[in-house]
């Protein structure tokens, strides 16, 4: 295939002509017949018995069809959690229940209590303000670690305690990590936090319940990443409806960086509320509502250590985490700091013991779940911090020090149970420190210093794990649910192409690099070949897109089926030109004959297949089209090396990104174009989380940074024009692509290496007291870590 078409070709996004003339078709462009529209009364105290609540006045407003309270709920399950984590000893976590609107206690801010149906938002809106709510106010427990101490107040009465679950992995290994740190030369230890995070995706939440009386079928259009997933978890534990007579449509969807994959309240309300009163109903966030409803990222607190021998070789890693659930368990909340994190503890190292301790908390917050990333930029935050201040305490090159320490043999199984199967450190660091011009950094430096600003230069190295699998192995490690993925190739009479797909498209980009694919498989024009995808009513069963799971996954169920049609196309072009199946061949869209000029176009044979007048039927059924489902053998492990240059105001502490660069490891890479820009997008949100946003909660779990005018996004004048590649690659060796992922890996290596530059910058300055500022390293964090201790 040429490369200006297929899999390597720079095609720019088809997708993005409808996107730029507003011609995209998002959720709340979605209007129905006789809709109406739901506004929520939600709680304004993190922590209270709700004794009663009053709706008599909300229900006489005008244009008010009905109010909901708790009640209503009696009899409907709770939102259902999706992971299961069992203890130290073996223990399954606390699992409180998560009601659609309050029952008997509120246990956040935004906490729906109560919600009003009306003709119009505004009116909705209105009533809501009408509804007494009868609130004893608890004290709020904030805090993690006093969450867990005897006596604290319990987010949920009917649990032993606030602890979801005490975690350690691998608990065998315990004795002997502790044993490597007793007898270590140099033991170096950190105490940091990951900072809570709000995702902030550009366009809001938005839910549309619609119900049809005739045939009980009820139909949710919503801002999801995994329309299947909600179906099923929706369907099935919420609101006990068959999954023929529910039908989940996420259309157009614009961002959603791992808070669009759960199921939320407002889904199953606008369901729910459809049915009861049998006409639409749509509720679309706002920006203020959103930072109290929508699910948080990140909240850590971690102490970590790392034992090394006299030549900077490491020995041992033991790690202890607080890890914020908030007040609820989401859809994937207690993988997150476990199975998402502890198992990427090794990094690119090969440490031969590693010990990870993670203790799960409710608190009197927003629920916390997976964020661009989920657990791989926690590890890697970590890990690579803690290694830049062993190199300060030894004495050591950061660089050499990760050299030193680098898996070199593959495949390689680390102590924290995965295996990694490729890869090359070296040679994406080598990479690294070419095109950032490590070499010339003394000359930048010098011209910083000509200005009055200090500089420094962080460098670190990250891995991650994709493509969550396989499904028996996750089963075993808590998962509920399957994590394959499939694909339906249609091929029409004319040789066009449909590919159906249980993957999601919310910017990633798929309706180009999925053609992409299909066209160098078959050598026709990517524009003969529509994606679908989005709707459980037309497409196969599916886990969505998330973890940067869409290629490796969705692309490989993709080939799967498409092989399966290439096969039976080659059957029938065998019985057109009278050969061996055997002989013929496909490429550039036409079937030849090895050893003869016989050929046919890909069109005669698709026609054929529909026009079955000339091959025999008992041998080969009418119709082009089949379904795959792919299961991986093995997670995929993008790896790479970044770099961050900044100068820093002495006078105001001040933290400017004057250069940033990525070298990345992606395997094989179906649109180079692509690649980078998901790279682009994750390092923006790395640096922001790094200089600039910061979710605050106060004592009495009052959210204080609760809008754009507290919660500081990053902007375009925030971060640099990046350097980015991604030539060095070791592909995969378990999926038919070859391919890893790339969506989340700029958010995973970039915070590290902008605190990295910062302390280095400091420390060249000569303030050598600084070995670690947590994130955000907002200006006056920075001056005082300048001015500590004189």
């Amino acid at each position: 295939m040429p490369k200006d078409f297929g899999i390597g070709a720079s095609t720019k996004r088809r997708e993005d002509v409808r996107f730029l003339t507003g011609k995209g078709r998002y959720t709340d462009d979605i209007n129905l017949p006789n809709q109406l529209h739901v506004a929520f009364l939600r709680s304004d105290k993190a922590h209270g018995l709700l004794k009663g609540v009053d709706t008599a006045e909300a229900s006489r407003m005008p244009g008010v069809v009905r109010v909901f309270t708790g009640a209503d709920f009696e009899g409907v399950g709770g939102l259902p959690c999706g992971w299961q984590v069992t203890d130290r000893e073996g223990n399954p976590m606390q699992e409180p229940g998560h009601p659609v609107l309050a029952r008997g206690k509120v246990r956040h801010v935004g906490d729906p209590i109560a919600a009003v149906v009306a003709d119009t938002q505004e009116r909705a809106r209105d009533a809501v303000e009408k509804i007494s709510a009868d609130i004893e106010e608890l004290p709020a427990v904030v805090d993690m670690r006093k969450a867990v101490v005897a006596g604290s107040p319990k987010v949920h009465d009917e649990l032993t305690s606030n602890l979801c679950y005490d975690w350690g992995f691998v608990e065998e290994n315990r004795e002997k990590v502790d044993q490597a740190f007793a007898g270590a030369h140099h033991v170096t230890t950190l105490e940091l936090v990951n900072n809570r995070l709000v995702a902030n995706p550009m366009e809001p939440r938005v839910a549309v319940g619609d119900y049809t009386a005739h045939n009980g079928e009820s139909t949710l259009y919503t801002t999801s990443q995994n329309p299947h997933v909600i179906r099923l978890l929706m369907g099935a534990f919420v609101l006990s409806i068959p999954e023929h007579k529910l039908r989940v449509v996420a259309p157009d969807v614009g961002g959603g960086f791992g808070t669009k994959i759960f199921h939320y309240a407002e889904e199953a309300f606008c369901t729910f509320a459809a049915r009861e009163i049998g006409r639409p109903v749509k509720w679309t966030s706002s920006r203020s509502e959103a930072f109290v409803s929508d699910a948080h990222g990140r909240d850590h607190v971690t102490r970590i250590e790392l034992a090394l021998d006299a030549d900077g070789v490491f020995q041992a890693i033991r790690t202890e985490t607080f890890a914020n659930m908030g007040a609820y368990l989401s859809t994937f909340a207690p993988s997150v700091p476990t199975w998402l994190h502890g198992t990427l503890m090794a990094g690119n190292y090969g440490t031969p013991l590693i010990y990870v301790n993670v203790k799960a908390v409710f608190t009197n917050t927003v629920p916390v779940d997976a964020y661009r990333g989920a657990g791989r930029p926690e590890a890697t935050f970590q890990l690579e911090r803690v290694i830049d201040k062993a190199a300060i305490e030894m004495g050591m090159d950061p660089a050499e020090i990760r050299r030193k320490n680098f898996i070199t043999k593959f495949p390689y199984a680390t102590p924290v149970a995965v295996e990694y199967d490729t890869g090359d450190y070296n040679a994406t660091l080598e990479k690294l420190l070419s095109i950032s011009d490590r070499d010339g950094f003394e000359g930048r430096l010098a011209a910083s210093k000509a200005k009055g600003r200090l500089r420094g230069f962080g460098l670190n190295c990250y891995i991650e794990a994709c493509g969550i699998a396989p499904s028996q192995l996750v089963g075993q490690l808590g998962a509920r649910a399957g994590l394959y993925e499939s694909a339906t190739v249609r091929v029409n009479a004319t040789g066009g192409v449909v590919v159906m797909t249980g993957s999601h498209s919310h910017g990633q980009g798929h309706e180009t690099t999925f053609p992409q694919v299909i066209a160098d498989m078959i050598g026709i024009d990517p524009g003969m070949i529509e994606i679908e995808h989005g709707d459980t009513a037309n497409t196969p069963m599916g886990m969505g897109t998330y973890g940067s799971r869409s290629i490796a996954v969705g692309g490989s169920a993709m080939v799967r089926a498409a092989e399966k049609v290439i096969k039976k196309a080659k059957k029938i072009a065998a019985h057109l030109m009278e050969a061996s199946e055997g002989d013929i061949e496909l490429a550039d869209g036409k079937f030849t004959v090895a050893g003869t000029d016989k050929e046919l176009a890909w069109g005669d044979v698709t026609l054929a297949a529909y026009v079955p007048h000339n091959y025999p039927l008992e041998d080969i059924e009418p119709g082009l089209e089949e379904t795959a489902f792919y299961d991986p053998a093995n997670f995929t492990f993008p790896a790479g090396a970044y770099c961050c240059e900044v100068e820093v105001d002495p006078d105001t502490g001040a933290v400017t990104v004057e250069r940033f660069s990525a070298a990345d490891d992606f395997g094989n890479i179906i649109n180079p174009m692509i690649v980078s820009g998901q790279v682009h997008g994750g390092l923006a949100q790395g640096i922001g989380q790094a200089l600039l946003e910061s979710c605050l909660y106060d004592v009495n779990g009052q959210l204080v940074s609760g809008s754009w005018m507290d919660y500081a996004m990053p902007r375009a004048d925030d971060v640099p024009s990046f350097s980015v590649d991604h030539s060095c690659r070791t592909p995969c060796t378990h999926n038919p692509l070859g391919v890893k992922g790339c969506g989340e890996a700029g958010a995973i290596g970039s915070p590290p290496a902008v605190v990295n530059a910062v302390v280095d910058a400091l420390r060249r300055a000569g303030h050598t007291h600084v070995t670690h500022i947590d994130m955000p390293l907002s200006p006056s964090r920075v001056w005082a870590a300048m001015n500590a201790n004189g």
